[in-house]
């Protein structure tokens, strides 16, 4: 399984790559596999500011729909296009082309919150 190093992540799921005052949200590949063949990707939260840990969207798989949580308070400015229709590149290239948002984080600094590669890969072992 892949844990970049460079990335932040979430109790929830999710990875954050940040850039200035934008971060760019996807799943972990742990998440993936879990979910198994993703089919659909919801995100209608764009041009919306959102609180930490809020729902912006939902993945559906082939047996189960679960919820994405927002990493960071911040306002969504980007959703990603290429999965209305290619949900699969969330299985196939989870931290590149299957990257699902991008926000203007509100606060930069609460990227401290988040956890490290090897914070995030003992909470999935």
């Amino acid at each position: 399984m892949n844990f970049p190093a460079n990335l932040k992540y979430t109790k929830d799921h999710e990875w954050v790559s940040i850039d200035g005052d934008t971060a760019t949200v996807g799943i972990t590949d742990f998440a993936q596999q879990e979910l198994g063949d993703i089919v659909y990707v919801e995100i209608d939260t764009k041009d919306k500011r959102l609180e930490a840990e809020t729902v912006f969207g939902t993945v559906e798989a082939v047996k189960t729909v679960s919820d994405l949580f927002m990493p960071l308070a911040g306002t969504v400015t980007e959703v990603n296009p290429a999965l209305e229709s290619e949900p699969e590149k969330v299985n196939t290239d989870p931290y590149g082309q299957g990257w699902m948002v991008k926000i203007k984080v509100d606060n930069p600094g609460d990227v401290s919150k988040l956890l490290d590669a090897d914070a995030y890969q003992k909470l999935v072992s």
